[in-house]
């Protein structure tokens, strides 16, 4: 496997509206192997989840995946999921997320999300997935979707106020959003 470049705010393609892909296409060897290096990419940088744009491949393929992960220490784990070609069904209540992303180093911010998400589309194998999600973790499919049409989370901070370097958060909002995501976590469940 391969760790691949992660793309920064800034390169053209992080913006660009990544395009379906056939279940052809998803099959081939070249595809598969795409995913296992992008999970291995999304792996090594100890991110909550990586789109295929963020490597450079505007493609609607993302990964998922939280298992006591350093970066987000407050994200319940959720296991390993590969999405191809999702869409997002939203509803419910939102929530105040503090958000970061592997492709806007060293920023974090407030984006607000959804709390409920109902995500269809396929596996990596082609297989058709119906999902419902919640909490955090339907905050962190809402991302990952969101990079797949061109958008970062910067795009959905509504208080630029909230904005701050990974160590002013950790020394001054941390533990005050830990608090928060514990109560996102028992309200909603992951």
């Amino acid at each position: 496997m391969t760790i691949l470049k992660i793309a920064t705010i800034g390169h053209p393609v992080l913006r660009e509206v990544a395009r379906e892909i056939t279940r052809e296409e998803l099959a081939s060897d070249d595809m598969q192997r795409f995913i296992d290096d992008l999970v291995e990419t999304m792996v090594d940088a100890n991110g909550a989840g990586l789109a295929a744009n963020q490597v450079y491949r505007p493609i609607r393929v993302c990964a998922i995946w939280v298992k006591d992960n350093p970066r987000y220490p407050y994200k319940p784990n959720y296991p390993l999921t590969i999405l191809v070609n999702p869409k997002l069904e939203t509803s419910g209540e939102m929530f105040d997320n503090y958000e970061g992303c592997l492709s806007v180093p060293n920023l974090r911010g407030v984006a607000p999300r959804f709390a409920h998400v109902r995500v269809r589309g396929w596996d990596r194998r082609g297989d058709d997935v119906d999902l419902e999600v919640k909490g955090l973790t339907a905050g962190t499919f809402q991302h990952e979707c969101d990079h797949l049409d061109g958008k970062v989370f910067l795009d959905r901070v509504t208080d630029t106020r909230t904005l701050t370097t990974w160590a002013d958060f950790e020394r001054y909002h941390l533990s005050g959003f830990i608090d928060r995501a514990r109560a996102i976590v028992a309200k909603y469940g992951s």
